[in-house]
């Protein structure tokens, strides 16, 4: 008998600030969509009892934040400790999580987010998924329109001039963050496949 997992419920929650990191967002989320996910995106700074719950129903959850400062939004913060209820019930343990960010500096530190988001994660007993992706842009060869030309492994980093519209976010980063909502899609799948044949043979 053969068993076919359910489609993978992805969740993008995220802050955005200047609408950057919001670009991204919905980057991660047409990934997400191309590789055959459910997903509902959740602007955290208004997030509603409805938008909670779906977040408890998520298969995965990606988190995005700018970087502002050296670390994670306010904004985000305030998210995060919202969901303290959900980590003392353990709501979310054994989802995939994932994290990507923005800042207007090449580096700005944004590594310090985006370890941020994976400890958040860690004490939700979350699975942490990374980017999965070589680094781009780091040879004489390379192109900055290269795939995680900023060089991450923890999630998705992009870089976005200070005094740039939402138009100037690079192309590059958009489709590093659409190849991370491809990638948490399908270990998404992978985790619910092999969930469903483990309870298959149990039975």
């Amino acid at each position: 008998m053969s068993h076919t997992p359910p489609q993978p419920r992805v969740v993008v929650a995220y802050h955005s600030g200047y609408g950057h990191t919001a670009v991204l967002a919905e980057a991660v989320r047409r990934g997400a969509e191309k590789a055959g996910a459910y997903v509902t995106s959740v602007a955290v700074d208004a997030v509603t009892d409805d938008q909670w719950r779906q977040l408890d129903a998520a298969d995965a959850v990606v988190f995005g934040s700018p970087t502002y400062m050296g670390g994670a939004s306010a904004a985000f913060h305030a998210f995060a400790e919202a969901s303290s209820g959900r980590y003392l019930t353990g709501a979310w343990a054994d989802k995939i999580a994932a994290g990507f960010t923005n800042s207007a500096s090449k580096s700005g530190d944004k590594l310090n987010t985006l370890n941020f988001l994976a400890a958040f994660a860690a004490q939700h007993h979350m699975i942490w998924v990374g980017l999965g992706l070589p680094p781009g842009w780091n040879a004489l060869t390379a192109d900055e329109n290269d795939l995680n030309r900023l060089g991450f492994w923890v999630g998705a980093g992009a870089q976005t001039p200070q005094d740039g519209g939402v138009e100037t976010v690079h192309g590059a980063d958009i489709a590093t963050a659409e190849h991370l909502g491809t990638r948490v899609t399908e270990q998404a799948a992978a985790l619910s496949a092999g969930r469903t044949a483990l309870a298959a043979t149990a039975a």
